[in-house]
């Protein structure tokens, strides 16, 4: 079975994952369990990927610390608590476009 065949349902799963978690946030209904530990765990299940078979390039440590500085903004840590449902959105936003680009890579060999 080829690698994108077996990647294909981790990054569906994803896919529905992050669906879910927008869908909620947008309804209101979103628990802070599941936004505080549901970006990080996807996030590391990304780098844990993506070391192994070689694909964590550039582009992927770049939007990496961009995550991570929208994360302490989303703590508390940087700008107060008025902007964490923005940086909790942007945190969002840059994990799922690494999660994109990480599977057009492996989807689409390049």
């Amino acid at each position: 079975m080829s690698l994108p065949m077996v990647l294909l349902p981790v990054f569906v799963e994803v896919a529905l994952t992050f669906a879910l978690l927008f869908w909620n946030k947008r309804r209101g209904q979103a628990t802070d369990a599941a936004d505080e530990f549901g970006l990080p765990t996807l996030f590391y299940a990304l780098i844990a990927i993506a070391l192994p078979l070689r694909h964590a390039d550039l582009v992927i440590v770049l939007l990496s610390w961009v995550f991570v500085v929208t994360r302490f903004v989303n703590a508390g840590f940087v700008s107060g608590a008025d902007k964490r449902g923005l940086a909790w959105t942007a945190s969002a936003l840059v994990l799922l476009a690494m999660w994109l680009y990480f599977a057009l890579k492996m989807l689409l060999l390049i």
